[in-house]
């Protein structure tokens, strides 16, 4: 959420907001509900010094009783109009996303964003590369067909060594973290109520995208950042103990509300798939530097597993409604002949700690400041398991274990099954 006084006081915000192309109604809506909701507290205060003022010390006249009541009526009345004015400012305010960052660049969508760097040489093939979706299939690691029977489009079931090589990256990603990044692991519910997806800024403007459990107030979460930033909803924290960095493996469930036609087949786009997720609270000084330290861990883990990558600064227009600025790592898919998105490593600023109520203090500070959060996938790991089919394929189809995860696999190669005859 954003502060109401950037709104209120602050044109170089306004201005900036209207770099992600939103709808200018919002910020009308929401100043407009604001102007009103101050002139009506105003108005309360007076009616309730008024009514102070005129209450006596003893035994009223029948003129000071009518007045008073008059009065309590107002204020009563002054006072319902005033709540009802918080919520519709809560309300609309929650409907606006963060301010981005001044150094960002401009554009309207995902065709604005800036390569900043490119990491590793592109593998060269003497063959035509196979897509990961039939290099999968025909080594018997994802059973595309049971997922759809068992629950749907967009579903998969990973079997035998598919399984082994999506744990053994869940494995080399959350030990990498904790052990070498200094990451406290953390293993969280599957389900999270509004409040926390409210949180993190997925309520109320993105409800569409996440299942919710039929009768309660519970939704599967679409992100393991919701139940990581609010494990400190609600608390005032200590600025001894920032940064805090968590991490957590969690599947993650989403609806991929609009993408239908978009990545059908394949590992890409699922409504259900493991990620390993990164996030640091920190303080507003030490921010961008978190951020660039958050990116390098995931990055990390690319290079550990020798994938050629790049890194890709969002412009205004593409940001996540949540961020002011995000770093997007994408990998190269041979088959495709392009990068695509595996981990976004973002700057929320106060904009989470706002709605989730997270803050700290210390001896120096007269009230507690909101802390800044920063996230990121560390990493996708459906996404990775498709791209380490992709570029350690031969032209047999076997796939070369990256050297990193024969130590989790004891394996050198994921072999085709032999295909034998009976006499």
């Amino acid at each position: 959420m954003i502060d109401p006084h950037l709104l209120r006081e602050n044109s170089e915000a306004i201005t900036a907001l209207k770099r992600r192309h939103i709808n200018p109604e919002l910020i009308d809506s929401f100043l407009a509900i604001d102007s009103e909701w101050r002139s009506k507290r105003r108005e309360l205060e007076s009616c309730q010094n008024q009514r102070n003022e005129l209450t006596p010390k003893g035994k009223p006249t029948d003129e000071q009783r009518d007045a008073l009541k008059a009065l309590s009526a107002k204020v009563k009345n002054l006072q319902e109009e005033v709540s009802l004015l918080e919520e519709k400012k809560a309300n609309a305010a929650l409907m606006i996303p963060n301010v981005p960052a001044s150094d960002i660049p401009d554009g309207e969508d995902e065709s604005g964003n800036e390569c900043i760097q490119t990491v590793g040489d592109v593998p060269s093939f003497s063959f035509q590369p196979k897509p990961h979706e039939d290099l999968a299939t025909n080594l018997g690691l994802v059973d595309f067909e049971s997922g759809v029977k068992l629950a749907g489009s967009r579903f998969v079931a990973y079997k035998g060594v598919g399984a082994q090589l999506e744990r053994a990256l869940i494995n080399l990603m959350l030990d990498t973290h904790t052990q070498k990044h200094g990451y406290t692991e953390v293993m969280p519910p599957h389900v999270v109520n509004s409040q926390c997806l409210t949180g993190t800024g997925q309520l109320p403007k993105f409800a569409e995208d996440c299942f919710k459990i039929e009768d309660t107030d519970l939704w599967l979460s679409p992100t393991a950042e919701v139940q990581l930033t609010n494990l400190f909803q609600n608390q005032v924290l200590q600025e001894s103990d920032l940064p805090l960095k968590v991490t957590a493996h969690t599947a993650c469930y989403r609806k991929e509300a609009g993408s239908y036609g978009k990545d059908v087949k394949g590992l890409i786009r699922l409504h259900q798939f493991n990620k390993v997720e990164l996030v640091q609270l920190v303080t507003p000084e030490n921010a961008e530097q978190g951020l660039l330290e958050l990116r390098s861990h995931a990055e990390y883990i690319l290079q550990l597993l020798g994938l050629p990558y790049r890194v890709v600064t969002l412009c205004a227009g593409d940001l996540g409604f949540s961020a002011a600025k995000t770093f997007d790592l994408e990998v190269w898919f041979p088959s495709q002949g392009q990068y695509r998105e595996i981990s976004s490593c973002s700057h929320f600023t106060d904009f989470q700690s706002r709605r989730a109520m997270i803050r700290y203090k210390n001896g120096s500070i007269e009230k507690p400041r909101y802390v800044h959060t920063l996230n990121g996938s560390g990493l996708a790991v459906g996404r990775v398991f498709a791209a380490i089919l992709e570029n350690y394929q031969d032209e047999s189809g076997n796939i070369k274990v990256p050297t990193v995860l024969k130590k989790y696999m004891n394996m050198e190669k994921i072999d085709c099954p032999k295909i034998t005859t009976n006499h």
